[in-house]
Order: C-alpha cells, then sequence, then structure tokens
C-alpha cells in the first residue's frame, strides 16, 4: 500500500513538473518560434529545398566518394543548409529549441542526481546523439563507454 502511495505521489510531482515546464518562458518560446515558423512561406521553401537536397545526399552515401555527383551534390548541401540555417525564422527557432533541450537536461540532471551520483541522466543533448566516439555504434565498438 505505501509503495503504491508513493507512486502515486511521484506522478503527482511529475505533473506538476510537466505543468511548470509547459508554462515556462522557455516553452513559450520555443512554441512562439515554432508557430512563426511554420507560418513562414520563405521558410517552409529553403526547408523543403534543404530536405529534397538531403535526399539526393542520401543516395550518394551509398557509393561515397566513388559517386560522379559526389562533390557537387556535397557543396549544394552545404549551400542549402546554410541558406536555411541564416534564415531570421529558422534560426530563431534552433536558438528557442536549443534553450528548450537545455532546460529538460537540466531538469532531467537534478532529478537524476537527487536519487543517486551513479544514475545517469541526458547532457548537452546527448539523448539525440550516439555515445560521441564518432563510429555510431553508440558505444558498442568499445571506442567509448
Amino acid at each position: 500500500m505505501i509503495g503504491t502511495l508513493e507512486y502515486v505521489e511521484i506522478l503527482d510531482h511529475s505533473e506538476k513538473l510537466g505543468k511548470m515546464v509547459l508554462e515556462s518562458d522557455v516553452m513559450e518560446a520555443y512554441t512562439q518560434s515554432k508557430i512563426a515558423l511554420n507560418q513562414d512561406e520563405e521558410a517552409k521553401k529553403l526547408i523543403k529545398a534543404f530536405n529534397d537536397m538531403k535526399s539526393h545526399y542520401e543516395d550518394i552515401q551509398r557509393f561515397g566518394r566513388y559517386h560522379p555527383d559526389y562533390n557537387e551534390i556535397m557543396k549544394k548541401v552545404r549551400y542549402t543548409k546554410r541558406e536555411m540555417d541564416m534564415h531570421e525564422k529558422v534560426a530563431s527557432f534552433k536558438i528557442a529549441e536549443r534553450n528548450l533541450q537545455k532546460l529538460l537536461d537540466e531538469i532531467s540532471q537534478y532529478v537524476a542526481l537527487s536519487v543517486s551520483e551513479q544514475v545517469k541522466a541526458p547532457k548537452d543533448g546527448a539523448a539525440f546523439t550516439d555515445s560521441g566516439c564518432g563510429c555510431g555504434s553508440g558505444g558498442a565498438c568499445g571506442c567509448a563507454s
């Protein structure tokens, strides 16, 4: 019975924490920048152009440098990404997204450390990256754990 009441209390606190995040200035900035991005036709075109170019990039990745259009596609991908990233609404959204991720990481870290020093929590957006070794195996290779 006590375990059940403790779980209910933990869930109540979790809901309160979630509500605090949803009502935060950081979340408000994220929401506003996302709305502004979704309403900007030029930004939509730039995002679509980048996604189309990215699909070409994925096609040539099977062959790598040996693909005849490798250098041209690589230049175009970098150019379209830069063009997209330099757009005011896209840049604002990315900043707001990073700030929200930072807030969520800080909360995760705080909760984890309140349980134990040994509990691991995502840090610096690490939930969306591999182990950092660069091989993409998530640390299974043993080069970083």
